[in-house]
């Protein structure tokens, strides 16, 4: 798949991470359309997840607008983010909160649009959807 022109909100997830460069969207044929999208081609780890559900409980679109934010489940989660892929979910949401979605979508275009053809490179993997090229990362 072709990077779009611009990354739609939707893309954003409540927990910080952007779907567009998520291994699950990148890798199928039908792609789900992110967190905040339909149910329809989501697996099911997504459609059941427990931080998307917390926030929409508590009537939130995204967890950095929480008073609990970041809560023990997002903090598990930017660990395992940092670990294995040195990005902070935590970071990121905080990025969005102060500066706005727009900006934030518009860094991550530039950051995982594959130089080779325009796809788009998967976060999880650091191959490019299109190509194939596999970058450092």
């Amino acid at each position: 798949m072709k990077m779009p022109e611009a990354i739609g909100s939707q893309m954003f997830a409540p927990c910080g991470m952007n779907c567009m460069v998520c291994f699950t969207h990148c890798s199928t044929k039908k792609a789900c359309g992110g967190c905040l999208g339909n149910d329809e081609s989501k697996p099911g780890h997504c459609r059941t997840c427990l931080r998307k559900n917390c926030a929409a409980e508590r009537e939130l679109s995204y967890c950095y607008e929480c008073s609990d934010f970041p809560c023990r489940r997002i903090r598990d989660l930017d660990r395992s983010y940092r670990k294995r892929y040195g990005v902070s979910l935590i970071e990121q949401s905080l990025f969005v909160k102060e500066n706005g979605m727009e900006l934030f979508l518009r860094n991550e275009r530039k950051r995982y649009t594959c130089t080779a053809c325009g796809g788009v490179i998967s976060l999880h993997d650091h191959q490019c959807s299109e190509c194939g090229r596999v970058t450092s990362g």
